[in-house]
């Protein structure tokens, strides 16, 4: 089949590699329909998360149609449409037990387990993200291996096209549940951290459940302006304003709310914290997490769906004491979020596809991650699919 690949930082490659096959009688063999890169996938592209080998294969954003089943499959069959939660669960677990799927502690026991020692258990496993979480080859494939087949596989109705679901196997159900976490009110005020792909989708959810003030920040206008119009909201540029000040001045002087930080690790920071993360006295910037605590009101709330990785420096510990607010982070629990949000989907509440910019084959997947990446061509989200003829 075809694949792509990682081999170092900046450098995909969409190769021919082994089809996969069933290995437990639980499994699912998919051929893929449809597969994104998410914003996520960038920081595995740069480089930036550890324990990603030459060949592994990327994405975790994919739907498909199931091709086989293993002799324990009950839940779906081949022949089934299905959409492919980017946490892999085993449904059955402690956490799992309390929908609390991104932290299944039975799925990431491969090589990747060990690696997070400080845990008294792993992180569930993830699609294409490394051995950190599992070492489990990805979606951005024409076949992908699809482990926990009676849990993950969640069926879509057949009226319904690729692009209208596609995002419910994370952007959506992660930035749904940032909302829920910041748990702003009906007529409250949210500020947003990130107009990429998971940053859109919250303010499409937060205007959906009645959010009457959304602050969205970022430092491309052409996201800006999209969000704006799409969403209503009110535009921030960080190249041009202090956010966090900005906010106050049109809340009173209170702030916010709740902010949510979509940007996670690789927010640019101050030119300090740039060098201590080049030194690697330091995993992660701050520079998000410190805007959100100074824009968010005292008792408020900052949610947390951005990436983080190891530790920050110059987090505003005491600020946030004072203020008392609560953070809620973490990767997504998608099974829990499913069929309430395809439920929206159907009803027209939410249309996910309107993010989409770029529509591709999976053959042009390295100009695919090389616009993204750059955000040139005022790129918001790139869509592949396999088999279409490449453009190059």
């Amino acid at each position: 089949m075809r694949a792509l690949t990682y081999h170092g930082s900046k450098d995909v490659r969409v190769e021919t590699v082994p089809d996969p096959v069933l290995h437990d009688p639980d499994d699912v063999v998919l051929r893929v329909t449809s597969t994104a890169i998410c914003g996520s996938d960038l920081h595995l592209y740069r480089g930036k998360i550890p324990e990603l080998h030459d060949g592994d294969i990327l994405g975790h954003e994919f739907m498909g149609i199931v091709e086989d089943v293993g002799n324990e499959v009950t839940n779906v069959k081949k022949g089934d449409r299905v959409i492919i939660p980017f946490v892999i669960a085993c449904g059955h677990c402690f956490f799992c037990d309390q929908q609390q799927f991104a932290a299944c502690e039975t799925t990431n026991a491969g090589p990747g387990a060990s690696l997070n020692k400080k845990s008294a258990t792993p992180p569930a496993a993830l699609f294409g993200y490394s051995h950190m979480y599992g070492g489990v080859p990805g979606g951005q494939a024409e076949l992908v291996r699809v482990p926990r087949g009676n849990v993950g596989p969640f069926k879509v109705n057949g009226s319904l096209v690729d692009e209208q679901v596609l995002f419910l196997t994370d952007i959506l159900p992660t930035g749904y549940q940032a909302v829920l976490n910041a748990g702003v009110r009906e007529g409250g005020t949210l500020a947003i951290f990130g107009a990429g792909p998971v940053g859109l989708m919250a303010a499409a959810c937060a205007r959906m459940l009645g959010v009457e003030t959304i602050f969205m920040i970022d430092d491309l206008q052409y996201r800006l302006d999209f969000a704006a119009e799409r969403y209503e909201t009110i535009s921030i540029n960080l190249s041009h304003d202090d956010p966090a000040q900005a906010i106050l001045g049109k809340t009173n002087h209170r702030g916010v709310d709740a902010s949510i930080d979509a940007v996670g690790f690789e927010a640019k920071g101050s030119a300090i914290e740039t060098a201590l993360t080049a030194l690697k006295l330091e995993t992660s910037s701050g520079e998000a997490i410190r805007q959100c605590i100074a824009a968010t009101r005292r008792g408020g709330t900052v949610s947390i769906p951005g990436v983080y990785a190891g530790f920050i420096h110059g987090f505003l510990v005491g600020d946030a004491f004072d203020k008392g607010l609560t953070f809620k982070m973490g990767q997504t629990h998608v099974h829990r979020y499913l069929p309430e949000l395809l439920e929206f989907i159907e009803n027209g509440d939410l249309q996910p596809a309107d993010i989409i910019t770029h529509r591709m084959s999976l053959e042009d997947a390295v100009l695919g991650y090389q616009i993204f990446n750059e955000a040139s061509q005022d790129c918001r989200k790139v869509v592949l699919t396999p088999g279409l003829p490449s453009v190059q």
